[in-house]
């Protein structure tokens, strides 16, 4: 049976709701702040508040083809991205996110399901309050149908320097990945790089830009710019809007999300 794709707005009032349905036991009393890794692809070399667990949760759509400006001819993708972060302590956490939901369409056909699963120890050297290092070893597991993931397993080995310059802040991330699945003719490596730049426009409101790109032997590069609006209520909610567009390969593909980051529990 074809299956209708996830619409965005009917993402954004999921994670909304889910917001809202916070239990007061991690609200009330509590004054620990969530430390957002959305929506830049860029991850910040600093970890959340040690025993607090976060969820980060949002929607993303992206359009590709030759009719990516139009509709005509599109490959549509839509999904529910989610993460999950903890601290044991300063120095180390682990990470856990993935897709709860991927629906694709292309051409005539259409398919629904879970998406991939991610699994991510991360290590932190805080050398001051202005400057940090990083580094996550993560593991993709291949828990998505062959139609909506690879179906293989990838290991990425992620390099982060964290800067605040000023009122910027900005993150700076250079991987290696591993992939297992590969076409015909090209390597099974692939490198990545990435920049993302934050600014706060006043005490809820900020902006976040991003370049960021991939190279791998005998495939077409990629390039992305990535635009994004945050709103914070307070130090324990974060909202996202924003827009990502591919420079390269040539027709680029378009995305567009929203997402929120809240604490779930305090553990210890």
């Amino acid at each position: 049976m074809a299956s209708t794709p996830l619409c965005l707005p009917t993402a954004v009032l999921v994670f909304s709701a889910c917001a809202a349905l916070l239990p007061a036991s991690a609200r009330a009393g509590d004054t620990d702040p969530v430390l957002p890794y959305r929506p830049s692809v860029s991850s910040p070399a600093q970890l959340p508040v040690a025993g607090q667990l976060e969820l980060e949760f949002g929607g993303l759509s992206n359009r590709s083809g030759a009719g990516a400006g139009s509709g005509s001819g599109t490959t549509r993708r839509d999904s529910l991205p989610y993460l999950l972060k903890l601290a044991f302590s300063t120095e180390w956490g682990l990470l856990l996110g993935g897709e709860a939901q991927v629906a694709l369409g292309e051409g005539g056909t259409r398919s629904r399901g879970v998406g991939d699963t991610n699994l991510i120890l991360k290590r932190a050297w805080l050398i001051d309050d202005a400057t940090a290092f990083g580094m996550e070893l993560g593991a993709k597991l291949p828990t998505a149908r062959d139609t909506l993931g690879s179906g293989k397993a990838d290991a990425t080995l992620n390099a982060i320097y964290s800067k605040d310059l000023g009122p910027v802040h900005m993150d700076a991330n250079l991987n290696v990945t591993r992939l297992g699945a590969v076409d015909p003719g090209t390597g099974r490596l692939q490198t990545g790089a990435s920049a993302s730049f934050s600014l706060p426009l006043a005490a809820q409101w900020g902006v976040t830009a991003e370049a960021s790109g991939t190279r791998q032997r005998g495939a077409d590069s990629s390039t992305q710019l990535l635009a994004a609006l945050s709103f914070s209520p307070t130090k324990r909610l974060s909202f996202d809007i924003g827009i990502a567009r591919a420079a390269r390969p040539s027709p680029g593909a378009a995305s567009y999300f929203a997402g929120v980051v809240f604490p779930v529990a305090a553990l210890w």
